[in-house]
């Protein structure tokens, strides 16, 4: 009786194996992954750091850097982790339509844009690290990493076509998280309309509607830099049919704040990843962080609301500023109905995200050049 008792309960134990690896999250992080740390790639170390998320892989799309650029710098991170088995997939380098060019004229008429990522000649203002590396490379330039250059290549693979193929094998199981511009999404949707079908739902950081704290935020009003570097991606990407949508705006994303005692608490940990934060993090907003743990944790949004949401593409002086609508009040020209978080348990956040950064990463293995 015992024996056969062993062999039930053995059984039963190796069919949950199967089932909670069914049970975990997909997602496809996508992302302009600036780096060393910074917010970029702390929101991708969010996820990759959950025990819960069976990540995909991560897509790159130009953005706060060029793409080449933030591929290696993630190539690096996935490297210290120990988690080189996650595909780093290079997508759009430049944007639909908009590039320097248009932004210089636009400026001329219109006023000085503060801040433009890959196109920003000089990192300046209040942030440091890889922010204020005061030189400008070109798109197809990758200067040496201050946290040592990646041994490991990317997939073989555009982003577009990689985030079709996720979501026609895993239909309606995954969720895609964009962290950067909508470049790789608007592209993936255009390819095939299916995507957003097929897709779980779509978690975006990006848009301003309102923003109250930050002075930079509150002066360009609603011009948000994801959403900005490519509207007429965004639009398209809005414009989509998603099941769900769930945005964090710089408006809820200026309320967090990466601090020095955060940065040193990490670092207490021997683990990986609490090394790499306390050798390369700084002092910044958590714009990426945020929606990566609030879909990972929902609870941790204390308000929300409902609105219509599109860009305007119209190539004037509101070119790239974020448009929202009341339910019945849209124009009714393909905008969808998005969830936008409006505030948040700051402490409970902050306590995840310490203890996301300090834990053992899940499924890591040993690289050579990880140190």
């Amino acid at each position: 009786m015992q024996f056969k008792t062993l062999v039930l309960v053995g059984g039963i134990l190796l069919l949950a194996l199967p089932a909670a690896s069914q049970s975990k999250r997909k997602i496809i992080i996508d992302q302009d992954a600036r780096g060393p740390a910074t917010t970029d790639q702390q929101s991708i170390l969010v996820l990759l750091q959950s025990p819960e998320v069976e990540p995909l892989g991560i897509t790159i799309v130009s953005g706060d850097q060029w793409r080449d650029e933030e591929v290696a710098h993630t190539l690096r991170l996935v490297e210290i982790i120990g988690r080189t088995d996650v595909p780093v997939v290079p997508g759009a380098v430049f944007p639909l339509i908009n590039r320097m060019e248009m932004i210089r004229r636009w400026e001329r008429l219109y006023g000085k844009v503060y801040y433009q990522g890959a196109w920003n000649e000089h990192k300046v203002g209040s942030y440091t690290g890889a922010w204020n590396r005061g030189k400008y490379y070109a798109a197809d330039e990758v200067p040496p990493l201050i946290e040592g250059n990646p041994t490991t290549r990317p997939a073989n693979e555009d982003a577009a076509h990689f985030i079709i193929r996720m979501v026609h094998k895993y239909p309606h199981e995954v969720t895609i998280y964009a962290g950067g511009p909508l470049t790789n999404l608007a592209q993936a949707t255009s390819i095939d309309p299916q995507v957003s079908d097929l897709a779980q739902q779509l978690v975006v950081m990006g848009g301003s509607i309102a923003p109250e704290v930050d002075a930079n935020s509150a002066t360009a009003n609603r011009r948000e830099f994801n959403f900005w570097w490519d509207p007429e991606a965004t639009h398209m990407v809005l414009c989509a049919p998603w099941h769900k949508i769930t945005i964090t705006t710089v408006d809820i994303s200026i309320k967090t704040g990466l601090t020095r005692q955060m940065i040193a608490e990490i670092g207490k940990s021997s683990n990986p990843a609490a090394q790499y934060i306390a050798q390369y993090a700084d002092e910044e907003y958590m714009w990426d962080e945020l929606a990566a743990a609030a879909w990972l944790d929902p609870s941790l949004i204390t308000k929300e609301t409902t609105l219509y949401m599109d860009i305007d593409i119209s190539h004037g002086t509101n070119y790239g500023n974020t448009l929202v609508w009341n339910s019945g009040e849209q124009p009714g020209l393909g905008e969808q109905l998005v969830h936008v978080q409006q505030d948040l348990n700051l402490d409970k956040f902050n306590k995840m995200f310490i203890d996301l950064m300090t834990r053992p990463t899940p499924h890591a293995h040993r690289v050579g050049n990880a140190n």
